[in-house]
Protein backbone atom coordinates (compact mmCIF):
# COMPACT_ATOMS: atom_id res chain seq x y z
CA UNK A 1 0.00 0.00 0.00
CA UNK A 2 1.04 3.55 -0.56
CA UNK A 3 1.80 5.91 2.28
CA UNK A 4 -0.76 8.41 0.92
CA UNK A 5 -3.55 8.44 -1.63
CA UNK A 6 -4.77 11.46 -3.58
CA UNK A 7 -8.55 11.80 -3.41
CA UNK A 8 -8.61 15.42 -4.57
CA UNK A 9 -10.39 14.46 -7.84
CA UNK A 10 -12.73 11.93 -6.24
CA UNK A 11 -16.53 12.28 -6.40
CA UNK A 12 -18.53 11.72 -3.24
CA UNK A 13 -21.45 9.34 -3.78
CA UNK A 14 -20.50 8.47 -7.36
CA UNK A 15 -21.71 4.87 -7.01
CA UNK A 16 -24.48 5.46 -4.44
CA UNK A 17 -27.89 4.24 -5.55
CA UNK A 18 -30.68 4.84 -3.02
CA UNK A 19 -33.01 2.48 -4.92
CA UNK A 20 -30.59 -0.43 -5.00
CA UNK A 21 -32.10 -3.71 -3.84
CA UNK A 22 -30.09 -5.84 -1.48
CA UNK A 23 -30.27 -9.61 -1.31
CA UNK A 24 -29.83 -10.64 2.28
CA UNK A 25 -28.61 -14.12 3.06
CA UNK A 26 -31.07 -16.50 4.65
CA UNK A 27 -29.56 -19.23 6.78
CA UNK A 28 -31.42 -22.52 7.05
CA UNK A 29 -30.74 -25.20 9.61
CA UNK A 30 -28.75 -28.09 8.16
CA UNK A 31 -31.62 -30.60 8.33
CA UNK A 32 -34.04 -28.16 6.65
CA UNK A 33 -31.52 -27.36 3.91
CA UNK A 34 -30.79 -31.04 3.32
CA UNK A 35 -34.50 -31.88 3.09
CA UNK A 36 -35.34 -29.15 0.60
CA UNK A 37 -32.15 -29.69 -1.42
CA UNK A 38 -33.10 -33.35 -1.86
CA UNK A 39 -36.69 -32.48 -2.82
CA UNK A 40 -35.51 -29.84 -5.31
CA UNK A 41 -33.08 -32.30 -6.88
CA UNK A 42 -35.83 -34.93 -7.18
CA UNK A 43 -38.12 -32.42 -8.91
CA UNK A 44 -35.31 -31.09 -11.09
CA UNK A 45 -35.63 -27.47 -9.95
CA UNK A 46 -33.25 -25.04 -8.33
CA UNK A 47 -33.34 -24.93 -4.54
CA UNK A 48 -33.96 -21.17 -4.42
CA UNK A 49 -36.86 -21.51 -6.88
CA UNK A 50 -38.48 -24.21 -4.79
CA UNK A 51 -38.08 -22.32 -1.51
CA UNK A 52 -39.41 -19.10 -3.05
CA UNK A 53 -42.45 -20.94 -4.43
CA UNK A 54 -43.17 -22.49 -1.03
CA UNK A 55 -42.85 -19.11 0.69
CA UNK A 56 -45.19 -17.49 -1.86
CA UNK A 57 -47.77 -20.20 -1.13
CA UNK A 58 -47.40 -19.54 2.59
CA UNK A 59 -47.89 -15.81 2.00
CA UNK A 60 -51.07 -16.53 0.01
CA UNK A 61 -52.37 -18.71 2.86
CA UNK A 62 -51.59 -16.05 5.45
CA UNK A 63 -53.21 -13.31 3.39
CA UNK A 64 -56.26 -15.50 2.75
CA UNK A 65 -56.87 -15.88 6.48
CA UNK A 66 -56.87 -12.12 7.18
Amino acid sequence: MREEYDFSKGERGKFFNPNAKKNIPIYLEAEVLDYFAAKAKTKGVELNTMVNDLLKKDIALIEGVK
